[in-house]
């Protein structure tokens, strides 16, 4: 008898050590959260007050592994399989800000990675397409935004060297890999008075983040700051041979 109403117990004490330890995790994410944004953003340059509600609501523990958890709002990027990165908050946001997005408007973005800047991009904007030559990670990347209801993000596993043309022309394209020079094809799927955001340069070294808006025929590139990212892969390294 006793062990028939031992273990219930047993159970019914794990279960509600559980359900306290996970409200606990969700409260320590969200103080995390509110620090990132006090310290990392605003203690830099990050002013756009849509970015820094955005940054304060995108649950960016649920795109990085049980492991790095207690490192999801940390000052740094972080390993999500195959090579890649979720990028260091600032880096997304100070990207999402230059942009200068509208909520009309449509974007893409090549290399989605673990799908955080697409999700990102998705509480500013009415529509992201994202692009993930690792199938893999493009796989998981969608079941996650579908998971968490980010029902205005369509990703594909293709080589983002190429865009996506079918649902071009972009009002802003964000480029989340490092190349050596900015690829014409999502220069031409960009529409007039639109923005890129791509960091350039050797992908074994640091890169400069470049902004390139577009004026009728006209080009206009800006320098904005120094970046370390892992490189596209793809079409354009045939292109640098």
């Amino acid at each position: 008898m006793l062990r028939k109403i031992v273990v219930p117990i047993i159970l019914l004490a794990m279960l509600l050590i559980t359900s306290v330890t996970e409200a606990i995790t969700e409260e320590e994410f969200a103080k995390a959260r509110e620090k990132m944004v006090l310290e990392q953003l605003k203690g830099r340059d990050i002013t756009d007050p849509k970015v820094l509600e955005v940054m304060g609501k995108v649950l960016r523990h649920k795109f990085v592994s049980e492991d790095l958890l207690r490192q999801a709002y940390a000052d740094h990027p972080l390993p999500i399989g195959e090579g890649q990165t979720i990028s260091q908050p600032y880096i997304v946001a100070l990207m999402t800000q230059v942009l200068k997005l509208e909520p009309s408007d449509k974007a893409l973005e090549v290399g989605t990675g673990s799908g955080y800047q697409a999700a990102v991009l998705a509480e500013i904007v009415d529509q992201v397409y994202t692009v993930e030559i690792r199938p893999k990670l493009a796989e998981s990347a969608a079941e996650r935004l579908k998971e968490l209801e980010y029902d205005n993000i369509e990703v594909r596993s293709s080589d983002g060297y190429f865009g996506w043309e079918e649902n071009a022309p972009f009002d802003a394209i964000i480029v989340t890999c490092a190349a050596d020079h900015i690829p014409p094809p999502l220069i031409s799927q960009l529409r007039d008075g639109g923005m890129i955001v791509i960091p350039v340069g050797s992908p074994f070294s640091y890169q400069q983040l470049i902004l390139l808006e577009k004026k009728g025929s006209d080009i206009y590139t800006k320098q904005i700051t120094g970046v370390l990212f892992v490189p596209m892969i793809g079409e354009i390294e045939k292109r640098g041979k």
